[in-house]
């Protein structure tokens, strides 16, 4: 089995990852520009989007995934664009697979643990699963409780979708809660010396001063740069600003 993937454009290989809860659909705001330069393969992650379900959540696990659907295309080595959790993928096929990666950007994501921070999410997802939904409006409703942010209910409920048998998560809640450690858990291995950016959302606390011994032990040669004005879906609200730091690193 093989991850689900989007393929456009032309030129050098750019592979993008998308966060938790996310789906390749979410980062089009990014491959679009991109495939300008770029042969753009936008992949779901195992148990998001269309991708296959397991149990495992680990960054080997979903790294290895990504190793497999390389050689499925024929990829030797390509550029590496992840966000949040799909940027501590691209971070541990850096850490662990350096031949394969040319250049790494990482958007709003640190190769540290975190502690945990979804919980509300969690609560207001199983709220649905628990309800009769037949509708989007309905979830959105059931969601409200638990969490205030509009613009979060927004992106959760693009993975809410109709099938046979109704209205479902598309990525698959059960396992993806019980094995959130894992998804908290930093990427590891040996530092990786290629060219690698950090983007950081200004008003995101995902990044902070406290983690640069961190960067610099992993990431010897990273660079970073800040969109102010933006939180953790930077790319979302300011995705002009984030294609451009994006491109003009990759083509520097």
């Amino acid at each position: 089995m093989q991850l689900h993937y989007k393929q456009t454009g032309q030129g050098p290989h750019l592979i993008l990852i998308h966060g938790l809860f996310g789906s390749f659909e979410n980062l089009n705001v990014i491959a679009r520009p991109l495939s300008e330069f770029f042969t753009v393969t936008a992949i779901d992650l195992r148990n998001h989007g269309r991708s296959m379900h397991k149990t495992e959540m680990t960054y080997p696990d979903m790294c290895q995934d990504v190793v497999h659907l390389m050689s499925q295309l024929n990829i030797i080595e390509a550029i590496f664009v992840g966000h949040s959790m799909g940027g501590k993928v691209a971070m541990q096929m850096a850490l662990t697979h350096p031949e394969k990666v040319n250049k790494l950007v990482v958007l709003d994501i640190a190769p540290v643990a975190y502690d945990a921070r979804h919980d509300d999410v969690f609560k207001a997802l199983n709220a649905v699963n628990n309800s009769p939904t037949s509708n989007r409006q309905d979830a959105d409703n059931l969601m409200s409780e638990f969490v205030k942010e509009m613009g979060v209910r927004q992106f959760l409920l693009k993975s809410f979708v109709k099938s046979e048998a109704g209205f479902q998560w598309r990525f698959n809640l059960p396992i993806i809660e019980n094995k959130y450690h894992q998804i908290l858990a930093a990427p590891s291995g040996h530092p990786f010396e290629g060219d690698t950016l950090f983007i950081k959302g200004g008003n995101s606390q995902y990044i902070t001063s406290a983690m640069r011994n961190t960067f610099l032990k992993l990431f010897p040669n990273c660079k970073a740069k800040v969109i102010h004005g933006t939180g953790h879906w930077l790319h979302a609200e300011k995705p002009t600003a984030v294609n451009k730091s994006i491109t003009d690193f990759i083509l520097s």
